[in-house]
């Protein structure tokens, strides 16, 4: 009989948490407030944290930026290289509800494998992709 299933590993509840936690205390180094969200490899929400004034409209950010890195597997910055000069792809990526062509996002790797993704909004591009880095860090994965 062929089996008709492949075992996936997943970012852990804990993990997400501590991720989270260590991006926050990352932006309060910084002097910024950030929103900060997880996700698992397929881009469902495992933990998020709101820093006290972060910016509203960056809850949805944050968690599509998590979305978009673990769905692709790179980090959301690349997303202008892989664009490059084609207007019309630009164009069409835009209109994709959900992705994020710009810095914040990170895929969140364990031993080759794709495991979750981690998202932050609230800073520049620059800023939050920091602060991502220091979520995967406090990890052991970055």
């Amino acid at each position: 009989m062929t089996t008709q299933s492949i075992a996936t590993r997943c970012i852990t509840a804990a993990a997400a948490a501590a991720a989270t936690q260590a991006a926050v205390a990352k932006a309060e180094a910084l002097g910024i407030r950030i929103n900060v969200a997880v996700t698992d490899a397929a881009g469902t929400l495992m933990a998020f944290l709101r820093m006290p004034g972060a910016f509203l409209h960056s809850i949805d950010i944050a968690i599509d930026k998590a979305y978009t890195a673990a769905s692709f597997g790179f980090p959301t910055s690349q997303w202008g290289g892989v664009i490059g000069d084609d207007e019309l792809l630009r164009i069409g990526l835009n209109q994709r509800a959900r992705l994020v062509l710009f810095g914040g996002g990170l895929p969140v790797v364990e031993g080759g494998e794709r495991i979750g993704g981690i998202g932050v909004s609230g800073g520049s591009a620059e800023q939050d992709e920091v602060c991502a880095a220091a979520g995967l860090a406090a990890l052991g994965l970055g």
